[in-house]
Protein backbone atom coordinates (compact mmCIF):
# COMPACT_ATOMS: atom_id res chain seq x y z
CA UNK A 1 0.00 0.00 0.00
CA UNK A 2 1.43 3.37 -0.99
CA UNK A 3 0.72 6.55 0.93
CA UNK A 4 1.84 10.13 0.47
CA UNK A 5 3.78 11.88 3.18
CA UNK A 6 6.15 10.61 5.81
CA UNK A 7 6.48 9.20 9.28
CA UNK A 8 9.13 10.43 11.70
CA UNK A 9 11.11 9.92 14.84
CA UNK A 10 12.19 13.00 16.79
CA UNK A 11 14.44 12.36 19.80
CA UNK A 12 15.84 15.00 22.13
CA UNK A 13 19.67 14.83 22.39
CA UNK A 14 19.60 15.08 26.17
CA UNK A 15 20.61 11.47 26.79
CA UNK A 16 21.17 8.10 25.14
CA UNK A 17 18.12 6.25 23.85
CA UNK A 18 16.88 3.47 26.11
CA UNK A 19 15.03 0.34 25.04
CA UNK A 20 11.66 2.06 25.30
CA UNK A 21 12.85 4.82 22.98
CA UNK A 22 14.29 2.29 20.53
CA UNK A 23 11.03 0.33 20.55
CA UNK A 24 9.03 3.43 19.72
CA UNK A 25 11.50 4.36 16.96
CA UNK A 26 11.22 0.88 15.48
CA UNK A 27 7.43 1.11 15.57
CA UNK A 28 7.39 4.57 13.95
CA UNK A 29 9.71 3.25 11.24
CA UNK A 30 7.59 0.13 10.66
CA UNK A 31 4.34 2.14 10.51
CA UNK A 32 5.87 4.43 7.86
CA UNK A 33 7.64 1.79 5.77
CA UNK A 34 4.65 -0.58 5.80
CA UNK A 35 2.47 2.15 4.27
CA UNK A 36 4.97 3.27 1.63
CA UNK A 37 5.82 6.48 3.43
CA UNK A 38 9.17 8.14 3.73
CA UNK A 39 10.73 8.10 7.18
CA UNK A 40 12.49 11.20 8.47
CA UNK A 41 14.53 12.02 11.54
CA UNK A 42 14.38 15.28 13.47
CA UNK A 43 16.56 16.21 16.42
CA UNK A 44 14.55 18.27 18.92
CA UNK A 45 17.43 20.25 20.40
CA UNK A 46 15.77 23.49 21.49
CA UNK A 47 15.99 22.64 25.19
CA UNK A 48 19.17 20.77 25.95
CA UNK A 49 21.75 19.08 23.77
CA UNK A 50 24.54 17.13 25.42
CA UNK A 51 27.76 16.79 23.39
CA UNK A 52 28.02 13.53 21.48
CA UNK A 53 24.50 12.34 22.29
CA UNK A 54 22.99 13.03 18.87
CA UNK A 55 25.57 10.91 17.07
CA UNK A 56 25.16 8.06 19.55
CA UNK A 57 21.41 8.18 19.03
CA UNK A 58 21.82 8.01 15.26
CA UNK A 59 24.31 5.16 15.58
CA UNK A 60 21.95 3.19 17.83
CA UNK A 61 19.04 3.62 15.42
CA UNK A 62 21.19 2.45 12.53
CA UNK A 63 22.45 -0.51 14.58
CA UNK A 64 18.91 -1.87 15.05
CA UNK A 65 18.11 -1.38 11.35
CA UNK A 66 16.16 1.87 11.40
CA UNK A 67 17.04 3.90 8.30
CA UNK A 68 15.75 7.29 7.23
CA UNK A 69 15.26 9.44 4.16
CA UNK A 70 17.05 12.71 3.55
CA UNK A 71 19.22 14.66 5.95
CA UNK A 72 18.65 14.78 9.70
CA UNK A 73 16.78 17.96 10.63
CA UNK A 74 17.65 19.94 13.77
CA UNK A 75 15.20 22.31 15.39
CA UNK A 76 17.97 24.70 16.43
CA UNK A 77 18.51 25.41 12.73
CA UNK A 78 14.85 26.23 12.06
CA UNK A 79 14.13 29.21 14.32
CA UNK A 80 12.95 31.51 11.49
CA UNK A 81 10.17 29.04 10.62
CA UNK A 82 8.85 29.14 14.19
CA UNK A 83 8.97 32.92 14.34
CA UNK A 84 7.05 33.12 11.06
CA UNK A 85 4.32 30.91 12.53
CA UNK A 86 4.18 33.06 15.67
CA UNK A 87 3.92 36.18 13.51
CA UNK A 88 1.03 34.60 11.60
CA UNK A 89 -0.86 33.88 14.81
CA UNK A 90 -0.11 37.32 16.24
CA UNK A 91 -1.35 39.02 13.08
CA UNK A 92 -4.61 37.11 13.52
CA UNK A 93 -4.96 38.40 17.10
CA UNK A 94 -4.37 34.94 18.56
CA UNK A 95 -1.47 35.61 20.93
CA UNK A 96 -0.85 37.46 24.18
CA UNK A 97 2.01 38.02 26.59
CA UNK A 98 2.11 36.02 29.81
CA UNK A 99 4.16 37.14 32.83
CA UNK A 100 3.23 34.33 35.21
CA UNK A 101 6.01 32.48 36.96
CA UNK A 102 6.07 28.69 36.85
CA UNK A 103 5.00 28.56 40.48
CA UNK A 104 2.05 30.89 39.86
CA UNK A 105 0.93 28.75 36.94
CA UNK A 106 1.16 25.56 38.97
CA UNK A 107 -0.83 27.07 41.82
CA UNK A 108 -3.51 28.43 39.50
CA UNK A 109 -3.76 25.22 37.47
CA UNK A 110 -4.34 23.11 40.58
CA UNK A 111 -6.83 25.47 42.22
CA UNK A 112 -10.26 23.95 42.96
CA UNK A 113 -12.00 26.27 40.51
CA UNK A 114 -9.66 25.59 37.60
CA UNK A 115 -9.28 22.67 35.19
CA UNK A 116 -6.45 20.39 36.26
CA UNK A 117 -3.23 21.06 34.37
CA UNK A 118 -4.62 23.78 32.11
CA UNK A 119 -3.42 27.37 32.08
CA UNK A 120 -6.32 29.43 33.47
CA UNK A 121 -5.74 32.53 31.33
CA UNK A 122 -4.40 34.76 34.10
CA UNK A 123 -2.69 37.18 31.70
CA UNK A 124 -5.23 36.94 28.90
CA UNK A 125 -6.96 40.24 29.69
CA UNK A 126 -4.05 42.30 31.04
CA UNK A 127 -4.21 45.98 30.18
CA UNK A 128 -1.30 47.76 28.54
CA UNK A 129 -0.48 49.51 31.82
CA UNK A 130 -0.50 46.20 33.71
CA UNK A 131 1.88 44.70 31.17
CA UNK A 132 4.15 47.71 31.51
CA UNK A 133 4.19 47.32 35.29
CA UNK A 134 5.18 43.68 35.04
CA UNK A 135 7.93 44.48 32.56
CA UNK A 136 9.25 47.11 34.95
CA UNK A 137 9.49 44.42 37.63
CA UNK A 138 11.84 42.53 35.34
CA UNK A 139 9.43 39.72 34.61
CA UNK A 140 10.15 38.00 31.27
CA UNK A 141 7.15 37.56 29.01
CA UNK A 142 6.22 34.27 27.42
CA UNK A 143 3.88 34.37 24.44
CA UNK A 144 0.70 32.30 24.62
CA UNK A 145 -1.93 31.23 22.16
CA UNK A 146 -5.33 32.83 22.63
CA UNK A 147 -7.31 29.62 22.15
CA UNK A 148 -10.94 29.88 21.12
CA UNK A 149 -11.85 26.31 22.07
CA UNK A 150 -11.38 24.38 25.30
CA UNK A 151 -11.49 20.83 23.92
CA UNK A 152 -10.88 19.11 20.61
CA UNK A 153 -11.61 15.63 19.26
CA UNK A 154 -8.91 13.66 17.49
CA UNK A 155 -8.82 10.09 16.24
CA UNK A 156 -5.94 7.83 17.17
CA UNK A 157 -5.25 4.77 15.02
CA UNK A 158 -4.73 2.59 18.09
CA UNK A 159 -6.87 4.28 20.74
CA UNK A 160 -9.76 5.45 18.57
CA UNK A 161 -11.63 8.73 19.25
CA UNK A 162 -10.07 10.91 21.94
CA UNK A 163 -11.24 14.24 23.32
CA UNK A 164 -8.63 16.34 25.08
CA UNK A 165 -8.18 19.76 26.58
CA UNK A 166 -6.95 22.77 24.65
CA UNK A 167 -5.70 25.74 26.66
CA UNK A 168 -3.66 28.86 26.02
CA UNK A 169 -0.45 26.98 25.38
CA UNK A 170 2.94 28.67 25.29
CA UNK A 171 4.25 29.50 21.81
CA UNK A 172 7.46 31.24 22.86
CA UNK A 173 8.98 30.81 26.29
CA UNK A 174 10.11 33.65 28.50
CA UNK A 175 13.72 33.01 27.47
CA UNK A 176 12.81 33.58 23.82
CA UNK A 177 12.96 29.91 22.79
CA UNK A 178 10.05 28.60 20.70
CA UNK A 179 7.96 26.10 22.65
CA UNK A 180 7.77 22.39 21.86
CA UNK A 181 4.10 22.34 20.84
CA UNK A 182 4.64 25.04 18.24
CA UNK A 183 7.91 23.67 16.89
CA UNK A 184 6.63 20.13 16.43
CA UNK A 185 3.57 21.31 14.49
CA UNK A 186 5.60 23.56 12.20
CA UNK A 187 8.25 20.91 11.62
CA UNK A 188 5.84 18.08 10.87
CA UNK A 189 4.17 20.14 8.19
CA UNK A 190 7.47 21.35 6.71
CA UNK A 191 8.81 17.79 6.52
CA UNK A 192 5.65 16.39 4.98
CA UNK A 193 4.92 14.28 8.06
CA UNK A 194 1.35 13.01 7.88
CA UNK A 195 1.79 10.09 10.29
CA UNK A 196 2.94 10.56 13.89
CA UNK A 197 3.73 7.44 15.91
CA UNK A 198 4.88 8.08 19.48
CA UNK A 199 4.43 7.04 23.11
CA UNK A 200 0.94 7.24 24.56
CA UNK A 201 2.14 9.61 27.27
CA UNK A 202 1.94 12.29 24.56
CA UNK A 203 -1.70 11.61 23.69
CA UNK A 204 -3.00 14.43 25.96
CA UNK A 205 -0.95 16.99 24.01
CA UNK A 206 -2.36 15.87 20.65
CA UNK A 207 -5.57 17.98 20.66
CA UNK A 208 -3.47 21.09 21.37
CA UNK A 209 -1.16 20.31 18.47
CA UNK A 210 -3.98 19.44 16.10
CA UNK A 211 -5.75 22.70 16.98
CA UNK A 212 -2.57 24.71 16.44
CA UNK A 213 -2.08 23.09 13.03
CA UNK A 214 -5.62 24.08 12.07
CA UNK A 215 -5.02 27.70 13.09
CA UNK A 216 -1.86 27.78 10.98
CA UNK A 217 -3.68 26.24 7.99
CA UNK A 218 -1.43 23.20 8.18
CA UNK A 219 -2.52 19.59 7.68
CA UNK A 220 -3.23 17.55 10.79
CA UNK A 221 -1.30 14.27 10.77
CA UNK A 222 -2.73 10.86 11.52
CA UNK A 223 -1.73 9.77 15.02
CA UNK A 224 -0.90 6.42 16.59
CA UNK A 225 0.10 6.44 20.25
CA UNK A 226 1.80 3.24 21.30
CA UNK A 227 1.93 1.87 24.87
CA UNK A 228 5.02 2.70 26.90
CA UNK A 229 7.66 0.39 28.29
CA UNK A 230 7.43 0.01 32.06
CA UNK A 231 9.76 -1.47 34.65
CA UNK A 232 8.73 -4.32 36.92
CA UNK A 233 7.34 -1.82 39.43
CA UNK A 234 4.94 -0.54 36.78
CA UNK A 235 6.78 2.75 36.34
CA UNK A 236 7.92 4.26 33.07
CA UNK A 237 11.27 2.80 32.03
CA UNK A 238 14.23 5.08 32.76
CA UNK A 239 17.99 4.90 32.81
CA UNK A 240 17.92 4.47 36.59
CA UNK A 241 16.44 1.00 35.98
CA UNK A 242 19.85 -0.38 35.02
CA UNK A 243 21.26 -1.59 31.71
CA UNK A 244 18.61 -0.11 29.43
CA UNK A 245 20.61 1.46 26.59
CA UNK A 246 21.99 -0.34 23.56
CA UNK A 247 25.54 0.34 24.76
CA UNK A 248 24.67 -1.12 28.17
CA UNK A 249 23.23 -4.27 26.62
CA UNK A 250 26.17 -4.70 24.25
CA UNK A 251 28.54 -4.43 27.20
CA UNK A 252 26.63 -7.34 28.74
CA UNK A 253 26.97 -9.42 25.58
CA UNK A 254 23.71 -8.72 23.76
CA UNK A 255 23.96 -8.15 20.01
CA UNK A 256 21.77 -5.63 18.15
CA UNK A 257 19.98 -8.63 16.58
CA UNK A 258 19.12 -9.96 20.03
CA UNK A 259 17.85 -6.53 21.04
CA UNK A 260 15.64 -6.37 17.96
CA UNK A 261 14.39 -9.90 18.67
CA UNK A 262 13.38 -8.87 22.18
CA UNK A 263 11.69 -5.69 20.97
CA UNK A 264 9.88 -7.67 18.28
CA UNK A 265 8.75 -10.26 20.83
CA UNK A 266 7.22 -7.48 22.90
CA UNK A 267 5.12 -6.71 19.80
CA UNK A 268 3.99 -10.33 19.45
CA UNK A 269 6.30 -10.79 16.48
CA UNK A 270 9.22 -13.13 15.87
CA UNK A 271 12.06 -11.31 14.11
CA UNK A 272 15.79 -10.81 14.50
CA UNK A 273 16.12 -7.77 12.23
CA UNK A 274 14.14 -4.65 11.41
CA UNK A 275 13.56 -5.86 7.86
CA UNK A 276 12.18 -9.17 9.13
CA UNK A 277 9.90 -7.34 11.57
CA UNK A 278 8.67 -5.14 8.73
CA UNK A 279 7.84 -8.17 6.60
CA UNK A 280 5.43 -9.38 9.30
CA UNK A 281 4.26 -6.00 10.61
CA UNK A 282 0.54 -5.59 11.22
CA UNK A 283 -0.45 -2.42 13.06
CA UNK A 284 -3.90 -3.82 13.80
CA UNK A 285 -2.44 -6.66 15.84
CA UNK A 286 -0.11 -4.63 18.02
CA UNK A 287 -0.47 -5.12 21.79
CA UNK A 288 -2.52 -2.41 23.48
CA UNK A 289 -0.95 -2.96 26.90
CA UNK A 290 2.38 -1.60 28.21
CA UNK A 291 5.46 -3.78 27.89
CA UNK A 292 6.80 -4.76 31.31
CA UNK A 293 10.56 -5.14 31.02
CA UNK A 294 12.87 -6.89 33.48
CA UNK A 295 16.33 -5.57 32.65
CA UNK A 296 17.91 -7.76 35.29
CA UNK A 297 16.76 -10.95 33.60
CA UNK A 298 18.74 -10.67 30.37
CA UNK A 299 15.90 -8.80 28.68
CA UNK A 300 13.20 -11.10 29.93
CA UNK A 301 9.80 -9.47 29.71
CA UNK A 302 6.16 -10.21 30.32
CA UNK A 303 5.43 -10.57 26.59
CA UNK A 304 8.58 -12.42 25.48
CA UNK A 305 8.41 -16.11 24.47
Amino acid sequence: MSEAGAGRYAPSPSGDLHLGNLRTALLAWAFARSTGRRFVLRIEDLDRARPGVEQRQLDDLAAIGVDWDGPVVRQSERLPRYEAAIDQLTAAGLTYECYCTRREIQQAATAPHGPMGAYPGTCRTLTASARERLRAQGRPAALRLRATVTELDVVDELRGPYRGRVDDLVLRRGDGIPAYNLAVVVDDAAQGVDQVVRGDDLLPSTPRQAYLAMLLDLPVPRYAHVPLVLNTAGQRLAKRDGAVTLADRRALGNTPGQIVATLAASLDCTATSASELLAHFNAGKLPREPWILDVNGLLQCSRCP
